[in-house]
This record gives C-alpha cells, structure tokens and sequence, in this order.
C-alpha cells in the first residue's frame, strides 16, 4: 500500500472507529461487535507503524475513551488512567518483551499475569481510609463523579479494613482502581426479568453495567447487582514493591481481586496460562476476552515509562477474536455436491478463531443483495470454532468507490452448462448436471466423510487423485480399488495404500442410516436419515416408498420426501445402488433401537469432557433418543457442557428446557 493509499485508509478508519467509540462508550450502543472494533484499530495501529508521519493527535490509537455523559459532574484525574496496546498472537507478545528488555537493558523479566475482565474501569478515592469520590476513566484524563453509585455495589468497601500491616494506607489519599462488571448469571437473570414485563432484552454484561453505573438514580443502579474487581493502588508514597503484592494487600483492605492471577518467569509460562483459560474461561463469572500482562516490579514497570496512551511495561493479550474485519478480493461461485451454486467470498487473509480464513460463504445471490456485499468491501467475518466463516456485513462507510457488484453467473463454472432453478422463489441456483466434476467428488468424499460411511483416507484431496488418475467415476468405483493401484499414485506410499484398501473393504456392510446420508440425498441430514432407516427397516422399502408414504414419517414433510422420492426414480441413482451390490456393498436392515432415552429429544451446547460432539449424538440415538442441534419447543434435555455460548442456554431459559451437566448426562445414559 502506497502512503497516498494508506492516507485515505487511516483517515477512513479513523471516522469509523471514532463513530464506535462514541456510540460505545459514550451513549452505550453497540454497532458492531467488539472484536470486529478491534480487528479495525489493530489495522490503524499497524498502518501508523508502518507510516509513523501520518499518526495525529485525534488518531483513535491516541485516545482512551468517549468523553463524560452529561448530567454527572466531570472530575480530572490526579494520575492519568491509560489504556493498553493490544496483542494478538504471541509473536506480538514476544516483540513487546522484547523491546522491554532492550529499554530497560535487562535480560531476564518477572511478569504478572491476571484475565482481563470486560467491564467498566473506575477509580475509587478513599481519604484517611473513608470512601469520599467514585470517578469513572472517562477519557483517562477527566472522568464523571459517580460517587453516590459506586456506594451501591456491595463489593466496594465504604470504608477500608484495618489490618497492621497497611495501617499506612488507611491515611491520606488512597486511590484503588479496578473494574465494575456484571457478572454472566445476573445478566441472564436481568433480561429474563425485562422480557417478562414486556421490555427489550439488553446487548451484553459489559454496556448493561456501563449503562447502569450511568444512571442518574441510585436507586435503580442498586437494584441490579455490579461487582467491582480491584487490580491496582495509586498513591504518593506506595509502599507495594510488586503487583502481586498489591493484589494481596487489595484483599486485606477488603477488595474483591481476580483469585487465578499468577507470576510467570518467561512466555512460555504464559502462553501455558493462556491457553488454560482460553479453555475455562467460560467457567468465569464475567465475561473476558484475554489476559493483562504488566512487569511485576512496579519500578521497572515507571521506569519503562509511557508509549502514547499505554504504559509500556504492560500489555493485553487478546484471545482468539470470532469475529475480525478484512477485505473481499472477490466473488466466486462454488458448486456443491447436489448442484447447488453457492457464492463464496474470496477473502485476504485473516485469523478468526485461531484459524487463517481465507474463504467465507455467501449462502445465496438473495442473501448477497440484501447485506450488498460487493468485491473490494471492507467486511465483518465471523467464525466460531468449526463453523464454516460467514460474512456478517460489509462497512460501508470505508467505500471508496472502486467496490464491483456481484452478478450470478448463468453457466456452471466448473462444467459450462447452464445454472438454472427449480422453482422461480427458490434462491439457490443449481447445476443440474450430473457429471458435473465438482459434484461428483464432492459426492464421493461425502459418502465417504465421518458421519457416513467413515472410510478413513478418503478426504477430499485423496479422492481428486484418484478421480485424476481414472480409477474411480463413483462412489461403488471405489470398492473396485486394488491397494496396488492406489500405491502408484504420488500421494500414497505402501503403508497407506494399505490402510486405505482396508479401510474400504470394512465399511461393505454399512447401518442404513449411514447408507443412506451418505448416498447425499438433498435436504437429508443425519438425524432424518436415522428418522428413515428406524421407519422403513431396508433400503429396498424405502426405495419404494411413495410420497405420501415418506410424509407419514415424524419430522418429514412434503420437500423432503419428493427429494426422497425423487432421487429413487432417477435412473442414473438406480445404476448407482445397482452397482454398489454388484461390489458387495448393502446395508444392513435397520435395529430398532431402545433404552432411556426413548423419544427423547437432546441438545448438547459447549464441549463434553473426553467426548466429542458426534460421539455424544452417537450415544443419544443408540439410547433411543433424537440427537438435534438447536433448542426449540420440542426439546426435552439440554446437555451444557464447558465453553458454553449464550444462545441455546438463552432459548432453554426462555422456554423452560431441562439442563444437565456432563456428569448427569453420562449417569442418564448409562443406565
């Protein structure tokens, strides 16, 4: 990028993010994400390295915070309240220790290490040990008197506890600094409370407790529950040689501090301790999305003095982000396995949830007209963990007027035939043609994928090999494969020639539900083929089954049971199954299966211990019961495991789904 480009970009950026921060911090809406505003000031940030001249005093990397709401008295801070650069990866975090060490000419650095709480930061004032000033950061340099509020929130001291060995501090002007959070549960707990007098459920824990410590009446603000969580003690004569010691003498005083903080020796020590708590941070009463990272010694923490807006001897480590802003190259068309067309976002790229995206679907032309996403955006991508990435919106107040509009091709391209629709209303468009090449190893590897057949070796990239080479045209071809044809190819040595001939030859006799998911009928997912197994016991019923009888099934309607129906009349389908028993392959008649759980719908949200999400469904359907990946009004169980997100528990709350942890669940299922 040429600094006449970057100019533009900063300056872009810069109106954007200031937009956020002032509708955040100041009026408490939240327009995009938090992460997505991180992900866009970590851009600015690397764009003012990169060109230092172009760094202004109204920069948002120079700023704090939005200015003070009216209505409050503004209070000027008697030391300044900084804010912290941010870190995300640990190559980040490893260039900032070192240039520590080069300013401080020390090799060796004791750090302290405590989870970054997303809350609001305050400044309590406490004279001859008395609470006389609450103040909120405001802009780090004046703040609001928010005193009467503060008195509130039961886990602020009105007065500091006297114990000899701080009898120091209980004279004079004492400042303890620390954040007001809300904790996950009260939150929940507040929304369920709103919802059922008919009032609008609020964003997050984070604007609900800023909003709160803002209200003009005390009465209110005591009326939902706020904690504040103590991290540091300003004072003239501060006798605390280190920030450990500071969060043990926080507790003597009698301050509520974060009990998992810990010393760390060197950055491996704490990458250990991040990614433990990236692990349990769900388990925390608050909300977080990192860690804070200071010098231990708090002289060499002053000495290494101030960069800008943040002290150079701390740092924020920020976890994996789900979601982050990046650009649209352009806009390809994907063909799927049954023919549908699909758009996919080609993207420059960027880590989202620990994973370089590089690709992000588009669902369908309609869903591309309605958030007009067009080539060369700016755009919000979100991926939570094994989630395909999506593109949440495109920014489009960072349009310069090169962005190209996206027009869905009328021919395949990967085959050249026409793309078409079934139905005029439909919003997918299709390839009809069967021998189109991305259908069939898309349809291969399908049939071949985990929660199918299962054959083992048979990914994706195995398959276009051996499609390459002309041993195989379908999914029967491949149990026709000798392991001394497939260990010609370049990607095969013996060994796993071997294996993977083997891997074959075991799945001739498949469970029909299986079978039949694995056939990738449209519109068929695991749960409504074990829905069609368990009903017509052999695949030859239901290959003869009508649509009227396909209907009768529980949880099949019309459009699934033509797909059914449809698929079972076309002849090429038919040479298919032909083929595949002429191999030996068939499924086994179908076992009614029984036991605790017998129509019993399950939900599991968050990670089981030892168990991963599909050998849960495993266990839930050979017990009788219906694995489904929602919570809806049909649900009978919730199984809520670690790492939990807020959805599933938000609609069991709402609608009054039983929970059980991991522990009940194995104890259910074991009877």
């Amino acid at each position: 990028m040429t600094r006449a480009q970057a100019e533009k970009r900063i300056a872009k950026l810069k109106e954007l993010i200031e937009d956020y921060r002032y509708r955040y911090h100041v009026l408490d809406e939240s327009i995009i994400s938090d992460e997505a505003a991180d992900s866009l000031k970590h851009e600015l940030s690397q764009l003012e390295d990169q060109y230092p001249d172009l760094i202004t005093p109204d920069s948002p990397t120079q700023r704090v915070a939005g200015r003070p709401l009216p209505g409050f008295t503004s209070v000027p801070h008697k030391q300044r309240m900084l804010s912290l650069n941010d870190a995300f990866s640990y190559d980040e975090l490893a260039s900032w220790q070192e240039r520590i060490k080069k300013i401080l000419n020390l090799n060796k650095l004791e750090y302290f290490v405590d989870i970054k709480m997303d809350g609001l930061a305050c400044a309590l004032i406490y004279e001859d040990g008395q609470l006389t000033q609450g103040i909120t950061r405001g802009d780090g340099y004046v703040g609001e008197d928010v005193t009467a509020n503060v008195r509130t929130i039961e886990s602020i001291p009105l007065k500091l506890r006297k114990t000899k060995n701080q009898s120091s501090l209980l004279s004079g002007r004492t400042e303890v600094r620390g954040e007001i959070v809300m904790y996950k549960a009260d939150f929940l707990k507040l929304n369920e409370k709103r919802q059922a007098q008919a009032q609008a459920p609020f964003a997050n824990p984070r604007n609900t407790a800023a909003g709160t410590i803002r209200q003009l009446d005390p009465q209110l603000v005591a009326g939902r529950k706020l904690y504040f969580r103590a991290y540091d003690i300003i004072r003239d004569n501060n006798p605390q040689t280190t920030n450990e010691d500071v969060y043990r003498v926080l507790r003597e005083l009698g301050f509520l501090v974060n009990p998992m903080s810990k010393v760390c020796n060197s950055l491996d020590q704490i990458y250990s301790f991040a990614e433990a708590w990236q692990e349990k941070r769900q388990t925390l009463p608050f909300n977080t999305d990192g860690l804070v990272i200071k010098i231990n010694d708090r002289r060499l923490y002053q000495a290494a003095g101030i960069a800008g807006k943040a002290p150079r001897g701390a740092i924020a480590y920020k976890y994996a982000a789900e979601e982050a802003t990046t650009k649209v190259k352009d806009i390809i068309v994907s063909i799927g396995r049954t023919g549908t067309a699909t758009p996919v976002a080609v993207l420059e790229p960027v880590v989202i949830a620990g994973s370089t995206v590089q690709m992000a679907t588009l669902h369908n032309e309609n869903e591309v007209r309605k958030k007009d996403i067009r080539i060369g955006d700016t755009v919000i991508v979100h991926k939570a963990g094994d989630i395909i990435p999506e593109v949440v919106e495109p920014l489009v107040k960072l349009r310069d007027g090169n962005e190209r509009k996206f027009t869905m091709p009328i021919i395949c391209p990967d085959c050249k035939k026409p793309l078409t629709k079934y139905k005029k209303e439909d919003a997918a468009w299709r390839c009809l043609n069967n021998s189109c090449p991305s259908r069939i190893w898309k349809q291969i590897e399908h049939y071949a994928s985990k929660e199918a057949l299962d054959i083992e070796g048979l990914g994706e990239k195995n398959v276009i090999a051996l499609l390459d080479a002309n041993l195989i045209d379908d999914q029967a071809d491949v149990y026709k494969l000798k392991e001394v044809e497939i260990a010609k190819l370049d990607r095969f040595a013996e060994v796993s020639a071997h294996k993977l001939a083997a891997a074959i030859q075991a799945k001739k006799s498949p469970e029909l539900s299986r079978f039949i998911y694995g056939l990738g009928i449209r519109h068929i997912g695991i749960q409504t083929a074990i829905d069609l197994a368990q009903h017509f016991k052999t695949i030859e019923e239901l290959s003869k089954a009508t649509v009227d009888q396909l209907s009768r099934v529980e949880g099949i309607g019309e459009v699934v049971a033509e797909s059914v129906a449809e698929w079972f009349s076309e002849p090429r389908n038919l040479k298919l199954l032909a083929k595949l028993k002429d191999n030996d392959v068939w499924p086994k008649a179908a076992r009614i299966t029984s036991g605790p759980l017998n129509n019993t719908k399950v939900v599991v949200t968050g990670s089981l211990s030892g168990m991963s999400r599909e050998e849960a469904a495993e266990k839930i359907r050979a017990l009788g019961g219906t694995f489904q990946t929602s919570v809806g009004n049909d649900t009978d169980i919730l199984v809520v495991g670690e790492n939990v997100g807020s959805s599933k528990l938000k609609r069991a709350n709402e609608i009054g789904v039983k929970q059980i942890n991991q522990k009940q669940f194995l104890e259910l299922t074991a009877k």
